[in-house]
This record gives C-alpha cells, structure tokens and sequence, in this order.
C-alpha cells in the first residue's frame, strides 16, 4: 500500500550551491537572471547566495549586491547561508531576504572538524548559542539540519541510532527554551545513502519523534540520488533541497574528488509529475531555466530532462 503524499514541496538551492561550488566567478546579472527565472517556476524556497568571508569564497562575495538587486515575487522566499555571527549580521542588514531560522549538526568529528573547525559535540553546543540568538530577536527555527547522516568519506559509516540521538537531543534543547523541533532535514552530504537506508533512517526519526517534519537533502554523487528520492516519496517524504540542472556538490568530501550536486530539481519534478503527486512547479518553466543555468556555467550540465524534455510534447502529438 503506497503512502506517497499528494503534494511535495521543493527547496531550490542552485543559485548558491551551485556557483559557489565552481571555481570560477560569474556575473551578478547572470545570477539575478537565473534566480528570477526560478521564481517565476511556482517555486516557494530559493537560495540565492552565501555570507561568509569573501577571501574564502570570492564566488559569494557579492551576495548582498545579488540579494538587493533582486525583484520580489509574491509567495517566493530568496534565503541565504551563513556559518557565524558576522555572517549573519550581514545577512540580516540585506534587503529582499526572508531570514530562516537554521540549525546545524554532524553525526562524525571528522567532517565538523573539516567544515567548522570544532568538533561534532561542540557544534551542538554552538546550536544551543545560535537557537538563544534567533529567539533574541524573534526569529523562529524552522528546521534542523543533520549533515552526512547517512555516513561520511572522512569518519566512516553513521548508524540511525546517532541520528535519532541528535534529532532528540536538539528538540529537548529547543524544548528547554519554550519550543520544540518543527523539521529536521538528513542530508546525504557525500553520497553515502541508498533506497534502503533512507527508509530506515526516516522510519527511525519518525518512530522516534513522530511530530517532527522529516525532509532529505539528497546528493546524486554516486548515481542513486533518484532512487533515494523515490524511496522517500514511498515513506511519505514531501520536503526535498534540490538544485536546478543538478549544480554543485560538496568541497568538503575527503577523497571524493567530484562529488556531484544535490539531486536534480526538473528531474525530481517530473518524477513526481509522473507519479501523479503536485509540485505547485511549471516544469517547462524549470527547464528553461535549467537551460539557462547550463549557458551561464559553460559545459553540459547533469539533468536529463532538460535536454530530453518533458513528455508533453509526445503526448500532445499522439493526441492530436
């Protein structure tokens, strides 16, 4: 018996992911343009760029001239990134941003050591700061992120027990607080997941905490990025990042030396669109701009619906 929602909701994360993952630097027009293209598709989540400090990553160190020169859409939300106090200070002095409240958690030392420079157990102490802060000024949490919680190159395998642990401890955390968890999100960060461990790490937090919104940030590193969002829709999942033409990937992969980008948002649309389940997405919108996504970048991109098409022109065909 299929437990597939109805309805399945898409967090676009091209336009930061994907440029700030190149090595090259790209215009802010052409950016704007593609977030634009984006946000005339039906999607309601886009994450446009990144705060953090311009020498590290000169590809976002025009993020706020990109968030302010963008053109609000009504029911599209143009998020950002940012890793410390400085960078959200920035962030919270740019106009045209929908500030979210974020949290961050790693199941290995080895990554958060890479990534962060502390170790797992002292980035949730640091969650702990960042959760006072974002009620300090009225910001609520929306979502928990559990980065490689389906395994990590640099620290090994990640059992769902360590998963459910963090996902319970960071809503008795909130709890203290006066809130509690409303999503969390398990992130495939390096391309450890398969069809069967996504349905037991879901089924697990689920068991485990029944009244927490469980999304996937899903990357196709290893080629099954559909089958593991197909095993989610099976579970019931209808929260997923994605990235349009499947841009970016991960810099932080240990020895993987091209991890591919989070699983390709058109591809992902039509998937569901086939199935019959609701995007709320024109997807020859999404493809258009995929397209255009693969004329700023250069070279031929990942997605295969964008060159292959949708099915709509064959159908229309037959039916005529």
């Amino acid at each position: 018996m299929s437990d597939l929602p109805k309805f399945v909701e898409f967090h676009e994360e091209g336009p930061r992911e994907g440029f700030q993952f190149e090595s090259k630097l790209f215009p802010l027009e052409q950016r704007r343009e593609l977030v634009h293209r984006l946000a005339d598709t039906g999607l309601g989540h886009i994450q446009v760029a990144s705060f953090v400090h311009p020498k590290k990553v000169p590809q976002m160190a025009d993020s706020e001239a990109l968030f302010e020169s963008l053109v609000p859409r009504e029911g599209v939300a143009y998020t950002g990134l940012w890793l410390n106090e400085q960078g959200f200070e920035r962030a919270r002095r740019t106009r045209n941003i929908t500030l979210t409240g974020k949290l961050s958690y790693y199941p290995t030392d080895a990554f958060c050591l890479s990534n962060n420079g502390c170790t797992a157990l002292e980035m949730a102490e640091r969650q702990r700061n960042w959760a006072f802060r974002y009620r300090e000024i009225g910001l609520p949490i929306e979502v928990a992120y559990v980065l490689t919680a389906f395994g990590c190159n640099m620290g090994g395998p990640v059992a769902p027990s360590t998963v459910v642990d963090i996902v319970r401890g960071a809503d008795a955390m909130l709890a203290e607080q006066g809130g509690r968890l409303p999503a969390v999100m398990l992130c495939d960060t390096v391309g450890w997941a398969n069809p069967d461990a996504v349905t037991r790490l879901v089924g697990a937090v689920r068991e485990a905490l029944p009244d927490v919104r469980v999304g996937l940030h899903l990357h196709d590193t290893r080629g099954l990025g559909a089958a593991n969002v197909l095993a989610a829709l099976r579970m019931g999942v209808e929260l997923f990042d994605s990235s349009v033409a499947g841009l970016g990937g991960c810099p932080f992969c240990g020895h993987t030396s091209a991890a591919a980008g989070n699983v390709c948002t058109e591809d992902m649309v039509f998937m569901c669109h086939e199935m019959g389940i609701e995007t709320g997405i024109d997807l020859e919108a999404l493809i258009d701009a995929a397209l255009y996504a693969e004329s700023i970048i250069g070279r031929p991109l990942a997605g295969h619906v964008m060159h292959a098409g949708s099915l709509r022109a064959h159908r229309h065909a037959v039916a005529a």
